[in-house]
């Protein structure tokens, strides 16, 4: 105990993630903030009232900020900082249709963290997230293993729930793994896909994987075109919550995340969703897995794609 955890953002994916970090019991505070007046307290004062029934004691604390930055001290002292603001996708909306208003608000954010939770983990969750993620590292100004993104928990996730639905098997008998970035340029690892051990292709054709491969790239905008306002939240905060509570008990997990990539893969100097070892400090370090020379090729072009991307966002 005794580690402060901030969500920044209180929309649906902030809320649900400040949630799950309270009912976890691991953290002595969860602060979470929004620039909607008196949300994030109604919303933290909700949560606080579950605490005898859901059996948790974590203190929730709501903080309304402003643009210019009033109310960011309620997250001094932060261990982790997960950032959800922005704008979230509307039907027919690409992510990257959102890279200049969220980019605005992601560059304000990062500046109050730094400010305010110096020593913080930074895990963005702002779309389009690897553009989010490298403008967030450049605005804090922190080491670039203590700012990463969340995209590939969701996206393994999306990946395993429509392989088990499809094979009507359980999702625990599923293993699935998606690198790359978050969004057209994904790049599933068959090769590292199993069901009960036994290698994915071995129970399901080659078209019919490349139907889940491409329902798992578009498995944000399938939610949004259903929701019609609004995007997912109850995956993304679970994974965005399960990557925190791996920073905050330092335990080392293997995860596939948005990590700073120097050299990994013969690729350097770009964010990237890689398997990543998360604790103390966030990415301990960058872990390699065999892949095909395909999947490999699919890799170095997504961080080609990325990287042209990232580079407009440092002037943002």
């Amino acid at each position: 105990m005794g580690k402060k955890v901030t969500v920044v953002g209180a929309g649906f994916y902030g809320s649900t993630t400040a949630q799950r970090l309270a009912e976890y019991n691991i953290f002595e505070t969860v602060v979470l903030t929004d620039i909607v007046e008196g949300k994030p307290e109604g919303l933290a004062l909700d949560i606080s009232q579950s605490r005898s029934i859901e059996g948790f004691e974590t203190k929730v604390v709501g903080q309304t900020t402003t643009p210019a930055g009033e109310g960011y001290e309620a997250i001094e002292g932060s261990d982790i900082v997960v950032i959800t603001a922005g704008l979230p996708r509307k039907p027919g909306m690409s992510r990257m249709d959102l890279l200049e208003v969220n980019a605005k608000i992601v560059r304000s954010v990062s500046e109050n963290v730094a400010k305010y939770a110096p020593n913080a983990v930074v895990i963005v969750v702002s779309n389009p997230l690897d553009e989010m993620t490298a403008l967030a590292q450049i605005a804090t100004g922190f080491p670039k293993n203590r700012v990463l993104g969340q995209a590939g928990v969701l996206d393994t996730a999306r990946f395993t729930h429509f392989v088990a639905e499809t094979l009507n098997v359980p999702v625990s008998s599923v293993k699935t793994l998606t690198l790359g970035s978050h969004g057209d340029t994904m790049v599933p690892v068959p090769s590292r896909c199993t069901v009960d051990g036994k290698p994915l292709a071995d129970v399901l054709d080659a078209d019919k994987i490349e139907d889940l491969v491409k329902r798992t790239r578009n498995g944000g905008a399938e939610i949004v075109g259903l929701l019609k306002t609004g995007s997912a939240y109850y995956a993304p905060s679970a994974a965005a919550a399960r990557m925190a509570r791996a920073v905050a008990e330092d335990s080392g997990a293997v995860i596939p995340t948005c990590a700073w990539v120097d050299g990994e893969y013969g690729i350097s100097g770009v964010y990237l969703g890689v398997e990543a070892s998360l604790g103390a400090g966030g990415v301990k370090k960058v872990v390699e897995t065999t892949l095909t020379d395909g999947e490999l090729a699919a890799l170095k072009e997504a961080a080609e794609a990325v990287r042209a991307k990232q580079a407009d966002v440092a002037s943002m």
